[in-house]
């Protein structure tokens, strides 16, 4: 996203979004949670259903301080998504932890935690301009050139967008955390790096000869990997 994060004001921590443990690894500000947000490609969504806490996985878009987030209206979570309160949790996984003692074993990550509740796209305009920054987040530069959305297609797809307003970001970077009487007790300890990259594209079995892989798809596979 190109908009300036110096205009809009830094996250307002709530009782749901202020953080109870290691507060210290907390940020406020909307670098952070966008940083979060524009990286990582999957979030889960709570919501009630039944009578019952569900979270399920889908992919999201992130339009200034709007995340959207789309399905088949058919989708029961979805449909309980708009009688309440959702939150929203999207992590980025930078590195294990090896400490000298199992208790200081830990992860390195980036976090982010959103609680709201959504509102459901029914603006045309809008519902399009959505969906395209949901396809642009996941594959950018596709929207121009694979086929629209039509009507039917549509119709049986509900769009949903939660401000970001009550939201929390979360991360721990660096080495282990040993206690001092273990640090010379021979054992190694460091960070395993963990790195998301895009391997070889596949074409499909079906297509017809001569099409390439577009250039789009070859900048996301030679983008930089990401990582702490």
């Amino acid at each position: 996203m190109t908009e300036s994060v110096s205009a809009r004001p830094s996250l307002s921590p709530t009782s749901r979004s202020t953080l109870t443990r290691y507060r210290d690894r907390a940020a406020i500000d909307r670098a952070a949670l966008d940083a979060v947000l524009d990286a990582g490609l999957l979030c889960h969504v709570g919501v009630v259903m039944h009578g019952s806490p569900v979270v399920l996985p889908t992919i999201y878009g992130r339009h200034g301080d709007t995340l959207y987030l789309h399905g088949s209206t058919g989708a029961g979570n979805l449909r309980a998504a708009l009688t309440g309160e959702v939150s929203v949790a999207v992590t980025l996984l930078d590195g294990i932890v090896y400490a000298r003692s199992a208790m200081n074993f830990s992860m390195n990550y980036r976090s982010a935690v959103i609680h709201g509740r959504p509102t459901e796209v029914t603006d045309p305009d809008e519902r399009l301009r959505a969906l395209r920054v949901i396809t642009d987040h996941n594959a950018p530069g596709a929207w121009d050139v694979v086929r629209p959305p039509n009507k039917k297609e549509l119709a049986a797809t509900r769009v949903l967008a939660l401000d970001l307003t009550e939201a929390s970001v979360k991360s721990r970077a660096g080495d282990s955390g040993d206690d001092p009487e273990d640090l010379d007790n021979g054992v190694w300890a460091g960070v395993l790096p963990i790195r998301q990259i895009f391997g070889t594209p596949r074409s499909n079995g079906d297509l017809a000869p001569g099409i390439d892989i577009p250039e789009y798809v070859h900048a996301r596979v030679t983008q930089a990997p990401v990582d702490a």
